[in-house]
């Protein structure tokens, strides 16, 4: 059971994710915890005061004493006095930094249960076994973690059972045994990993025929048909496949990790998304497959500010290695490219947001990459742009566009309006027999580009 960080927001609420794991008693939950709401946000703006007395009362409310959280609290005072007489924040002294709000989290929240007489073993996870790749503030789960969290958690329920608790997010570099993180939304991805790690085989040894389910908790009814932000009349999807799930994350969708799917889809176990604010809803149960016969569209997704280049030459006619050469611009640079549409002369694609802007010359890089491509093409840059993503049963001809998905591009001002007008037509609208076939693309309807 995975909780995220708004799901542990207050002392409050912390109470209530308690109640929740206690009314599952025969299930042996593994609990992975995010930091409480916002602390990685405090962490990288390096709030200590505000963060020090947030902490310093949860613990006090939840009647749990200081000195489960003292050694940290100290040594994150020395941590950022440090980087203040250096000046400098490397990425591995983030990723070290913004550990304490998951390592602290999970320290309270074991105690509280052990207060309640819920005997709990809290675990950091770069201590059990999470082994990545040396990407700091981004790195990767590697193979040798499965078997490595499977034993240690097996091993110490044998020994001596208790409810596990362990930070998300986090994770020991194979190289430089540092400190590592996933990256934003990672806590869903160390849950999915521990689902694997300790999956079928494991679970039929010790409870046969039992099928295994991860519960993913988030602040929403599950996943919804669009951003209720945008969309009011937004709706929960009941049930998802790997591959829907996947596309919801990378376009937008903020309920799950777009890796996080990974480990389950691997070890075919489902995936249930619930709401720890409203635990009675069903939630969305995620799959390797579900009923796509009567399937339009599953969800509507936004992904803003978008880079995009349109790029025009005849010399694509008949020749090979043009792609290779557009491409190989975009790999010098390590500029990751996102969605691609091509023509017999164009190419048209989008830039990843989420790895663009943080870069610090990436104006100057992208005027380099149009500079680059006008010596073999005629080139666009277009900016402040949304892609819209359309998730679902989407049956088609083409073989450019992803089976689950079609992907528009619109100007960022007309986005909101677009994804609610496309919202009130699917999901707010009735079809009959005919029209549902005819949108699906199960008859002569031509692809979206």
């Amino acid at each position: 059971m995975k909780f995220g960080g708004s799901s542990l927001a207050s002392a409050e609420r912390m109470r209530e994710v308690a109640s929740l794991i206690l009314s599952f008693p025969e299930e042996r939950p593994i609990i992975v915890l995010s930091a409480m709401g916002k602390t990685t946000n405090l962490l990288l703006l390096v709030l200590f005061l505000s963060f020090f007395s947030f902490r310093s009362m949860t613990a006090d409310d939840l009647g749990v004493e200081r000195s489960v959280i003292g050694k940290h609290l100290e040594e994150l005072e020395q941590l950022l006095k440090g980087i203040s007489m250096m000046k400098e924040l490397t990425p591995r002294t983030q990723d070290y930094l913004v550990s304490f709000g998951e390592c602290m989290s999970t320290r309270i929240f074991a105690a509280y249960l052990n207060k309640l007489g819920v005997k709990a073993r809290q675990y950091d996870a770069f201590e059990i076994g999470f082994i990545t790749t040396d990407d700091f503030t981004n790195a990767d789960i590697l193979e040798a973690t499965y078997p490595a969290v499977s034993k240690r958690l097996h091993d110490d329920w044998v020994s001596d059972p208790a409810i596990p608790i362990v930070t998300g997010f986090l994770g020991k570099a194979r190289k430089s045994c540092a400190v590592t993180t996933l990256g934003r939304g990672g806590s869903d991805l160390t849950a999915t990993t521990i689902g694997k790690a300790l999956g079928l085989p494991e679970i039929q040894v010790c409870i046969k025929n039992i099928v295994v389910h991860i519960k993913v908790w988030k602040d929403v009814d599950g996943v919804l048909t669009s951003d209720p932000n945008i969309c009011p009349q937004a709706e929960p999807v009941p049930f998802l496949t790997f591959d829907e799930a996947a596309e919801l994350a990378y376009f937008g969708a903020q309920v799950l990790h777009p890796l996080s799917m990974r480990p389950a889809r691997e070890s075919d176990i489902p995936v249930r998304v619930k709401n720890s604010y409203n635990p009675k809803a069903p939630g969305t149960l995620i799959s390797r497959e579900r009923d796509m016969s009567k399937a339009v569209l599953t969800s509507i997704v936004l992904k803003r500010n978008v880079t995009m280049l349109d790029i025009v030459s005849t010399r694509m006619l008949g020749q090979y290695g043009f792609l290779a050469k557009v491409f190989s611009t975009f790999e010098d640079l390590g500029i990751s490219v996102d969605v691609v549409a091509t023509s017999e002369v164009s190419i048209s694609l989008t830039l990843d947001p989420s790895k663009l802007w943080s870069r610090e010359l990436i104006q100057q890089e992208l005027d380099f990459v149009v500079e680059e491509l006008e010596k073999i093409a005629k080139v666009k840059l277009l900016q402040n742009r949304s892609i819209i993503s359309l998730i679902g049963n989407v049956q088609r001809s083409s073989l450019i566009l992803e089976k689950v998905n079609i992907s528009l591009v619109v100007n960022d001002s007309e986005a909101e309006q677009c994804v609610r007008a496309l919202h009130s037509a699917f999901f707010e609208t009735e079809f009959s027999e005919f029209e549902k076939e005819y949108i699906s693309g199960n008859g002569s309807v031509a692809a979206l580009s």
